[in-house]
């Protein structure tokens, strides 16, 4: 089968800005990464060996002057020796290691320098959803006119209804054609509002009231020319926790982030351990040094209030700050949070699957790859990573740590 992945920057911006962090703070760190399929999908038989020969096509992916030409005039706050970096990396199949039970399930196991291995996830994961909508038919049966007509109805809802929203849905695309025609359906709908908008859509001056931020994928930012979304991920204060402890984690990735991007980036994933234990040592300095916080778990409108809460507490104006709102969602519960939070912060959102993977007859896969095993160096033990989050049924990784860390943090 011919190769899904064929551009490293078919990934989303957070791989790229998280890789430069680790370059920076924990060069020498080895990592695990587990793949886990919340649905417990069984895949049919001969499906390792179709993702293992996608994952050796990728040794072959280089990064091209164009791509590098684009990020290092979109991404500013990354360095110009960091692409001379991405000029010499290749992705290295040994790293990943796939196998298949007898009842079908998938086992994946990314291991080695972290650096390296935090550029498989978004690949892995898009491949895997790419293979089983061909494998089940849905490609086949893909209908492009409704489906694009679909495309275009929910952008002229988004930017009609007052939403600041991008796409994030890379990981559990339909596939990278649909993709890429989601991406460029929102951009010329948002570039022509002349062409599409209804009475009460656009302001005054004839624009939507709502805005295009972009996509996560940086390859289709830059042919689409549109900002590349995404600062972190998890991984980064999962890590940490073993680094640091549990209480502190947050606030030194908070700090070791700033410092690396000098204030640049500034929308902080808060989540990992759950609010609680992040509210309870956020600091004033950190608070107003970063642009704002990512909820990504938990319920919308209880976390909106902790975090105007928790900025008044500080003497900040939640107004001044942004929160971008990316859990699950779907175009009416983003105006439904939209409505709630009626200006009290800047409210901006990620939607991933509903917009990527909304394909009739189709059903989208629920995988995710995550941090399980890290160590700050080749000569130090290997440690247990895991995830909280705000959900119980976000956590990942050791259940035995989850449950020690759950306790603790009571």
């Amino acid at each position: 089968m011919e190769a899904i992945i064929r551009h490293i920057t078919d990934n989303d911006l957070y791989t790229f800005t998280c890789q430069y962090y680790i370059l920076e703070t924990y060069p020498r760190a080895e990592v695990e990464y587990t793949f886990y399929d919340r649905n417990r999908t069984v895949y049919p038989q001969g499906f390792a060996a179709l993702l293992q020969e996608q994952v050796n096509h990728m040794a072959d992916v280089v990064i091209t002057d164009e791509e590098i030409e684009f990020m290092s005039r979109r991404c500013i706050f990354l360095p110009l020796w960091y692409f001379t970096f991405l000029k010499g990396y290749r992705f290295n199949p040994a790293e990943v290691k796939i196998s298949q039970n007898a009842e079908g399930q998938l086992d994946i196991n990314i291991r080695g320098k972290w650096f390296s291995t935090i550029m498989w996830e978004m690949p892995i994961l898009s491949c895997i959803s790419e293979l089983m909508h061909t494998i089940n038919g849905d490609v086949d049966r893909y209908d492009p006119v409704v489906e694009e007509k679909k495309a275009f109805e929910k952008s002229v809802q988004i930017f009609g209804s007052g939403l600041v929203l991008g796409d994030m849905g890379t990981r559990r695309r339909f596939n990278f054609s649909h993709h890429e025609m989601v991406v460029r359906t929102m951009k010329q709908v948002f570039d022509h509002p002349e062409l599409y908008a209804g009475e009460g859509m656009t302001d005054a001056s004839g624009k939507w009231t709502g805005k295009f931020t972009g996509t996560s994928n940086v390859w289709l930012a830059m042919k689409y020319d549109c900002a590349a979304l995404g600062t972190m991920s998890h991984q980064l204060i999962s890590f940490e926790e073993n680094v640091s402890g549990v209480f502190e984690c947050n606030f030194n990735v908070m700090k070791k982030f700033s410092d690396v991007y000098d204030g640049d980036n500034g929308i902080y994933l808060y989540d990992c351990f759950g609010d609680k234990v992040f509210f309870s040592n956020l600091s004033k300095r950190m608070a107003m040094m970063y642009k704002g916080l990512r909820v990504d778990s938990g319920d919308e409108f209880e976390q909106t209030e902790k975090i105007i809460t928790k900025y008044r507490s500080l003497g900040i104006d939640p107004t001044t700050k942004q929160v971008c709102y990316s859990n699950g969602l779907n175009i009416d519960k983003a105006i439904e949070i939209h409505k709630f939070v009626d200006g009290r912060v800047q409210d901006s959102y990620g939607i991933g699957t509903f917009l990527t993977c909304d394909v009739e007859n189709a059903q989208p896969m629920n995988i995710v790859v995550k941090l399980t095993r890290g160590r700050i160096t080749e000569l130090r033990e290997w440690k247990d990573c895991v995830k909280l989050s705000c959900d119980l049924s976000k956590n990942l990784g050791n259940p035995a740590k989850c449950a020690y860390l759950k306790e603790l943090l009571k």
